[in-house]
């Protein structure tokens, strides 16, 4: 392990790990962070939930969150940095997610906003043809203030993991290509938005998922005045930098995202896009944990010798720091197959299906990996670690988070078994990744819990594509290789 590119922050691991020479604009963002951000993220996290001012002195519905005024100069740097624009301008999403890592590193909760405002700008340019295209476009892809918000609400109080049942926002025809939505979501990150992308049912469509359509809900009316009201903010644990409501819809004028029988394929790919930045988000947090329990240690003197020193120590921080590499190895290689893949519209490729089971095993496992870090880091810290005074005790709040977000590990397990066995890829799996080389029984064992029935495989999923995740993850760290597709 080196020691300097665990210090250096963000911008020295995605140098060493993904073998580039850092653009001077991810130098001067990390830099921003260190002198201005960071401190303003930790005292944006301390004040708590923001409040919610529902109404005007003079009685109109406003519902504006009460953040102050240094959270808007916190998250307009990204935003100016191009981590939107870059890929509205020049499909750069790599430079969007080397900016979301050097983001989350410092704030998760900031990284949210950006992830969901991309989230809805792909839809809209992939599939929405309408009217308003190009003034919806151009409102998420400014590069230069004003910026323009996007929120993707798909929740609604019976869980997000089944669509297909816990959708019940309908959606009526008005008139032209307008809508009208009703109905609540439940857990609605991003509120305030310019733009959200909703998940509803039109009238007289099927049950279950096919019935799913996906509708682009401005802030305000074509007439003017609010167009979706924020019922309430959540008090969360953590990711306070992102207001997250339940928001409600009252015949809310609406735009249909291309054809409403597709509507649960381009919800999956939102959803996709948002999973590969939450676990190149995490990633980075962890790194950030590690960091912060390795400069404890230094001034940490136990028993005659600095904790720095503790040969227990050092083998533990070199044990989580080769996961959280093998982990962001794993995130990387999902966000290398996304820049292949993302165009692409349904029926999808084999390509497409097999970045699907790479985004499934990249969410859960990184979520995993990082979250395990933040907690070996406030060990480290002892008592004080679980103090809100010091810095280390927000790492486990924010990767609690983001361990649940864009679907929880027995979702992406049950899903990434699904496409797994449905395309028949562990062929494919082993001409790109030598897994016997790490993992030498992995293999044989995937195929015999792919023969069996399926609910006969189920004690053996997680067990399975833990390992298969950590051993494509080892690999590509070894190798420095982004195998993609052809």
């Amino acid at each position: 392990m080196r020691e300097d590119i665990l210090l250096g922050g963000p911008v020295a691991f995605l140098a060493e790990e993904l073998r580039l020479a850092p653009p001077e604009r991810l130098l001067a963002y990390q830099a921003w962070w260190e002198t201005e951000g960071f401190p303003l993220s930790v005292a944006i996290d301390r004040l708590g939930t923001p409040h919610l001012r529902q109404f005007s002195p003079h009685g109109e519905r406003v519902d504006e969150v009460g953040y102050p005024p240094s959270y808007a100069y916190l998250l307009h740097a990204g935003y100016s940095a191009g981590i939107i624009s870059e890929v509205a301008q020049r499909h750069d999403l790599r430079l969007s997610y080397m900016l979301g890592f050097i983001t989350s590193y410092y704030d998760p909760g900031l990284y949210c906003p950006y992830t969901v405002t991309l989230s809805t700008w792909v839809p809209l340019y992939k599939y929405y043809w309408g009217e308003r295209r190009e003034e919806f476009l151009s409102l998420l892809g400014r590069s230069e203030a004003p910026f323009g918000q996007g929120a993707t609400w798909m929740t609604e109080i019976g869980g997000g993991s089944d669509l297909g049942t816990h959708v019940h926002t309908q959606a009526r025809r008005a008139e032209g290509e307008l809508w009208h939505l009703s109905g609540d979501k439940y857990f609605a990150s991003n509120v305030g938005a310019d733009l959200a992308v909703v998940a509803a049912r039109p009238e007289g469509a099927p049950p279950g998922v096919k019935g799913v359509a996906l509708f682009v809900v401005p802030r305000l009316r074509l007439r003017g005045g609010l167009n979706y009201y924020v019922r309430r903010l959540k008090d969360k644990i953590g990711t306070r930098s992102v207001p997250t409501g339940e928001v409600e819809l009252r015949h809310a004028e609406a735009y249909l995202i291309g054809e409403a029988r597709q509507g649960i394929y381009y919800v999956l790919e939102v959803l996709n896009f948002s999973r590969v930045s939450n676990a190149v988000g995490v990633v980075a947090h962890g790194l950030h944990a590690l960091a912060q329990a390795y400069r404890f240690a230094q001034g940490r003197r136990l028993f005659g010798k600095f904790l720095v020193e503790q040969p227990l120590f050092r083998h533990e921080l070199a044990y989580h720091y080769e996961r959280l590499r093998w982990a962001g190895a794993l995130a990387w290689l999902s966000e290398q197959w996304l820049e292949t893949v993302w165009l692409e519209k349904p029926p999808y490729s084999e390509r497409y299906a097999l970045f699907r089971l790479l985004t499934h095993l990249a969410k859960f496992w990184t979520a995993k990996v990082a979250l395990a870090a933040a907690h070996w880091c406030v060990e480290v810290w002892g008592g004080l670690g679980i103090l809100a005074e010091f810095p280390v005790e927000r790492f486990v709040r924010e990767l609690m988070v983001t361990d649940i977000w864009e679907g929880t590990r027995h979702r992406h397990l049950l899903d990434g078994w699904e496409v797994l066995r449905r395309f028949g890829l562990l062929g494919q799996i082993t001409s790109l990744w030598d897994l016997a080389a790490v993992d030498g029984s992995l293999v044989p064992e995937l195929e015999a819990a792919l023969a069996r029935p399926e609910e006969e495989a189920l004690p053996y999923l997680e067990p399975l594509l833990t390992r298969l995740a950590q051993a494509i993850g080892q690999l590509t760290a070894a190798q420095s290789n982004y195998t993609v597709l052809t």
